[in-house]
């Protein structure tokens, strides 16, 4: 992939951010449009550079709520008719297809949509993709030495009694990170769901704990509470940069998955122009140029998009090309399944 040099400081971002607050981007310039309320799924550092910038390019007040995936179509559903959200920014596709199985989003087609990859966005409108990640283990070199392990270059590799209570992964009802794991285990097993949660019941007992943040796994590896975390590749590489010096990042040879991180419109949206403004500046490069200002390091969808040394190459990897629309109507049932059979087991 072609590398350019960032133009956006970190510091520049940040001083808007901080402008904007923590869940507001202010006001605008004429004082006069209605706010946008988006769930952002991200980290909370892009969720601010985010809405800071986009009242920065449009003048419309932007405030937001960060839920992971899970949390976000659990909160959407509490809201029905009348939701307090009009747009969802970020978290995998497939969670935006379950919020929209049970009538929750609003289809729309953006204008900028057709600078997007078809792969990367749906044919109806329902959402479109903003970046795409790469699941990967993120390990503590330190912590793999004193339980005499490498680091895992397989789903299989995770098994290993070695092990035992050293892996972190967060619980697919609430984590799109999670969720593509477990998709990730039904698509290497043909569509077999139940072998897919057979595997996950055999690595039960080597996990340490099932966070709620799909990117915590990767902070406690930093911290050396575990030896390996699952999470997607961009953040492992994010907690390198921090400080994080010992972690490696490494990904299974029989394929891994990935998330195409979406953003939609909410049905009912109090603010519906003002949330399409939203989706329509969020698939400009300019938008999507901003992840990476703020260490966050997912690969862009848009083509123009800058693309810098610490995002993944996809075309070094073993993809798991996961079906989309089947993850996302399977989504609710399954992280159900998980949540009864797998999450609450004994551990051996």
């Amino acid at each position: 992939m072609h590398t350019r040099n960032l133009t956006l400081t970190v510091a520049a971002v940040a001083a808007t951010a901080l402008l904007a607050g923590c869940s507001s981007a202010g006001d605008s310039a004429s004082g006069s449009s209605d706010p946008v309320t988006f769930i952002c799924s991200p980290q909370e550092d892009w969720c601010q550079v985010i809405a800071a910038e986009f009242t920065s390019a449009t003048g419309i007040p932007a405030n937001y709520v960060r839920l992971s995936g899970g949390e976000a179509v659990a909160r959407l559903s509490a809201t029905g008719d009348t939701p307090e959200f009009d747009a969802w920014f970020g978290g995998g596709a497939e969670g935006h297809l379950a919020a929209d199985e049970v009538g929750l989003l609003e289809p729309y087609t953006s204008p900028n949509a057709e600078q997007i990859p078809d792969e990367y966005k749906d044919a109806d409108g329902r959402w479109t993709g903003v970046y795409v990640g790469a699941l990967s283990f993120c390990s503590n070199t330190d912590i793999l030495a004193e339980i005499g392990a490498k680091a895992p270059t397989s789903w299989q590799d995770l098994l290993d009694p070695k092990f035992k209570s050293n892996i972190a992964m967060a619980h697919p009802g609430t984590s799109g990170t999670a969720y593509q794991a477990l998709w990730t285990e039904v698509e290497l097993n043909g569509g077999d769901q139940d072998a897919a949660l057979a595997f996950f019941g055999k690595l039960h007992s080597n996990i340490l704990q099932y966070s709620k943040s799909g990117s915590a796994p990767g902070q406690m590896a930093g911290r050396g509470e575990v030896a390996t975390g699952v999470i997607f590749a961009q953040d492992c590489q994010k907690f390198i940069n921090e400080g994080f010096t010992n972690l490696e990042t490494t990904f299974p040879k029989e394929g891994t998955g990935y998330e195409v991180g979406a953003v939609s419109l909410i049905k009912n949206a109090r603010n519906p122009e003002g949330a399409k403004a939203f989706i329509d500046w969020t698939l400009t490069a300019e938008a999507q140029d901003l992840a990476a200002t703020v260490g966050s390091y997912s690969v862009p969808t848009n083509p123009d998009a800058i693309i810098t040394d610490d995002m993944v190459d996809f075309d070094d990897l073993k993809l798991v090309h996961g079906d989309i629309q089947a993850a996302g109507s399977a989504r609710n049932e399954l992280t159900a399944r998980f949540d009864a059979e797998v999450a609450p087991a004994p551990k051996e």
